[in-house]
């Protein structure tokens, strides 16, 4: 990449993290969002205005979902809040679940990050495991879904009410080594993660998603502290 435009990222990146007095982030400016391995889209779902967020290479094996990073953010503890809706994309293999959520903490060229997802299919299964996998939370590239689940069952994720493709309020409050995941509003997190695996530090925001997903975001809204 030429040093021109890589110039040209960084003004665009100083002008898209603007945010309004309430945390708000206007996901639809032009250059809100950066990424390689998504495309991002205004459009009006159920009524809302939205983005809309797929992978560029539908199934492609480039890691642990893909991202679509907030151009210029920067966060270490706080609240992350986003609307969102998912669920498996056209021709989506039967083990796709929808998933959809948020990163943060991202490292230059998304080298390394922690995240929360939700598995949307998995809300309402009739399988009793599966449900128990509605929430998970892992971090990029050391600590994959899988190696989690198998170190330390049960320990990162967890139960919680969802449907794929209805809107769903979802909040990350991040604090040190420490992060809590709130859904729909409620009173008490539906995961708590005690020992976030990189550590306290600071980074991106991201919207996240795994594969085969189509994933729409609405009022992202993040509160340093």
């Amino acid at each position: 990449m030429s040093l021109r435009v890589l110039a040209l990222l960084a003004c665009v990146s100083a002008l898209a993290w603007s945010q309004a007095p309430d945390g708000a982030i206007d996901l639809l400016a032009p250059g809100a969002l950066v990424s390689t391995t998504t495309v991002a889209t205004p459009v009006t779902y159920k009524g809302r205005r939205a983005v809309r967020v797929v992978e560029s290479q539908p199934g492609a094996d480039i890691g642990p979902g893909t991202i679509a990073l907030v151009a210029g953010s920067r966060f270490a503890n706080g609240t992350v809040q986003v609307d969102l809706a998912g669920e498996p994309g056209p021709g989506a293999p039967e083990s796709s679940r929808g998933f959809i959520g948020v990163a943060f903490r991202v490292q230059p060229n998304a080298a390394r990050y922690e995240y929360i997802y939700l598995r949307m299919t998995n809300g309402r299964a009739d399988d009793q495991i599966r449900r128990n996998h509605s929430t998970q939370y892992a971090a990029h590239p050391e600590w994959p879904w899988q190696r989690l689940r198998k170190e330390f069952p049960e320990k990162y994720e967890s139960y919680v009410d969802l449907e794929p493709s209805v809107w769903t309020s979802m909040r990350v409050e991040v604090e040190g080594p420490r992060a809590r995941l709130f859904v729909n509003g409620a009173g008490q997190p539906a995961l708590v993660v005690n020992d976030l695996k990189l550590g306290e530090g600071q980074g991106g925001i991201a919207l996240w998603i795994g594969p085969y997903t189509v994933g729409h975001f609405a009022d992202l809204r993040v509160t340093p502290r």
